[in-house]
């Protein structure tokens, strides 16, 4: 089995401190080590029609589910929720097996 991927995809409040979010998560999965890799981005090409407002994606890469369970219970991970929850105003989540189709090179 691969990787265990948490994707998030948000739309944040109308004056949200976003580029802060965005150093408080990156602060964040520096400091578990269960986290294997973290990727973050914001849309720049998607029309509107198709985008629903949601403007980034978060993308954390997990060794396995039990690295993934043992990050949602982490301490910090559960302070940082309370502060990324309160500037939301739409998210996705998904979290799930990675299945490897073509390996990077």
């Amino acid at each position: 089995m691969g990787d265990f991927k948490h994707l998030v995809i948000a739309k944040f409040k109308e004056g949200a401190a976003v580029e802060e979010i965005v150093k408080g998560m990156e602060k964040l999965v520096a400091e578990i080590d269960a986290v294997k890799s973290f990727e973050w981005g914001q849309d720049l090409e998607s029309q509107e029609m198709l985008r629903q407002g949601f403007t980034h994606a978060f993308l954390m890469t997990f060794n396995n589910q039990g690295d993934f369970t043992a990050f949602l219970s982490h301490p910090n991970h559960v302070e940082f929720s309370t502060t990324f929850s309160a500037a939301i105003e739409k998210i996705v989540l998904l979290d799930f097996p990675a299945v490897p189709v073509k390996p990077p090179k």
